[in-house]
């Protein structure tokens, strides 16, 4: 199914058709695919929503570079329309931050909130990450300088991407040149200070072997948001919620039906 949102079409999916009802929302890069297991093992109690956030799955893309607000007012938006709210969550890592963008700023939107491997807090830099910054900084500045010149045609161009290619994030490189702009907006978005205004139960799971958003982070959301328990998965990756399914499953219905 489909709803035109802020000029984007969003795709969505409806399972089950119990009264209690939870979203789920994926990470970047990802789509509703990725959260079919959980939406299956919830269903048979629940109604159940999959949503393709902007520019994923089968959802097409803004239309200008966004940032979470604007991912998290359009998710609003759709769950307002399908007279969805309130109702439980379940967020992997980009789905993260827009629960927290969303749940921060007004808690009655939802009723408990499961976040696994959720990003929201600006990882640390270390030493070779900052070395790797300065050296793409400096030669990127070489090659806006050879675009000034204007003597070079299309190679300033094909230079900037091979930068991008070596220097970028994995995520970053695959990128399109307009949503590499979203993709900034977003990862240098820092909800730090707003994890202290969830309200919800919320349930932090995570894999203690994560490298994109690590366990500190979860340990450090535990901290902040008032009402939170955080279970780890031993040996799960960044995906430990597709790693360890039945287990993931089990907890997640444990804690939106059968404690709820």
């Amino acid at each position: 199914m489909e709803m035109q949102i802020s000029g984007v079409n969003m795709h969505y999916e409806l399972l089950g058709s119990g009264e209690k009802k939870a979203v789920l929302l994926h990470g970047w890069g990802c789509s509703t695919e990725l959260m079919k297991a959980a939406a299956a093992a919830l269903s048979p109690d629940m109604t159940v929503l999959l949503v393709d956030f902007p520019a994923h799955g089968k959802s097409s893309q803004p239309p200008e570079p966004w940032g979470v607000p604007e991912f998290a007012t359009c998710l609003k938006e759709l769950l307002v329309r399908l007279d969805f709210l309130p109702c439980s969550v379940i967020a992997h890592s980009f789905g993260g931050r827009i629960t927290i963008e969303l749940a921060a700023a007004e808690p009655e939107l939802f009723e408990r909130i499961i976040l696994t491997g959720a990003a929201g807090i600006r990882k640390q830099s270390d030493g070779k990450s900052n070395q790797k910054q300065t050296t793409y900084k400096k030669l990127k500045k070489l090659v806006e300088f050879a675009r000034r010149l204007r003597v070079f045609g299309k190679l300033p161009d094909q230079w900037q991407e091979a930068l991008i290619q070596k220097y970028g994030s994995r995520d970053y490189a695959a990128l399109s040149p307009e949503m590499r702009k979203t993709f900034v907006k977003v990862v240098n978005y820092d909800q730090s200070e707003k994890l202290a205004a969830i309200r919800n139960s919320t349930l932090l799971i995570w894999g203690d072997k994560d490298t994109e958003t690590p366990l500190w982070m979860g340990q450090q959301m535990e901290r902040s948001i008032p009402d939170s328990a955080l279970i780890v998965l031993e040996g799960g990756t960044h995906f430990a919620y597709l790693e360890q399914t039945g287990r993931f499953n089990a907890i997640a219905r444990s804690f939106l039906i059968e404690t709820n």
